[in-house]
């Protein structure tokens, strides 16, 4: 029976054949993502560079002899190469248990196609199992969290050593517990135009094309 960590280092590597020669790629943040950097390493001399969504991809990546560049930088990428926290049935996903969904989604409407790599405790029927992360500007907290409570869910302000953590963005984050997400794309499409809102974790605008999933019998593709 193969561990978690080996599960996310064979679909690492299995994400390199959507790595194409010559071209910029986008790359995401996690735990299964930085086996899928430790796998980059091995092509570093065939692609020009990346655009990462976090500052820590940006320091594994650069580590490696990645170039990283800003998304401003760049047209249109290749490829983006990120984990979920949950993905369902057509690709749609729960994504920012790492806090980085803003720029998560960023690079992932800025490339051509979302290969999602994930083990397969992340597949669900349904998406609101993990607590939804949405990044909100701190002034619009609570009265978002009275919103989420309207519609079923308990929302928090994610912290870090007792106090609020802070993005990347210089944002706070709420997650929120007790949704059943059956209408994703709708979902997303709601919450995003509540005030204070910078991002919501439901990507549905942005759903993966392809998921690389990590089972017991090796890495399943799931075409969407």
């Amino acid at each position: 029976m193969l561990t978690q960590d080996e599960l996310k280092t064979q679909v690492g590597q299995a994400a390199l054949q959507y790595v194409q020669a010559g071209q910029w790629l986008g790359v995401g943040t996690g735990s299964t993502v930085n086996k899928f950097i430790e796998a980059l390493a091995s092509m570093k001399d065939q692609i020009p560079g990346a655009v990462s969504s976090s500052v820590a991809s940006t320091e594994r990546l650069e580590a490696l002899g990645i170039r990283v560049v800003d998304a401003n930088e760049v047209g249109v990428l290749s490829v983006y190469i990120d984990g979920a926290d949950e993905i369902d049935g057509q690709g749609c996903m729960i994504k920012g248990g790492g806090a980085a969904l803003t720029r998560e989604k960023i690079v992932a409407a800025q490339s051509k196609r979302f290969v999602c790599i994930a083990d397969e405790s992340k597949q669900v029927q349904a998406l609101g199992q993990f607590p939804l992360p949405v990044e909100v500007i701190p002034m619009a907290s609570n009265q978002l969290i009275r919103q989420f409570a309207a519609m079923g869910g308990v929302a928090q302000l994610r912290l870090k050593d007792g106090v609020p953590l802070v993005t990347d963005n210089g944002q706070h984050l709420l997650d929120v517990k007790g949704l059943t997400i059956s209408d994703p794309l709708s979902f997303e499409t709601e919450v995003n135009q509540w005030p204070g809102v910078v991002t919501v974790g439901v990507f549905a605008h942005q759903r993966a094309k392809v998921c690389l999933l990590g089972t017991a019998s090796g890495v399943k593709t799931l075409n969407f």
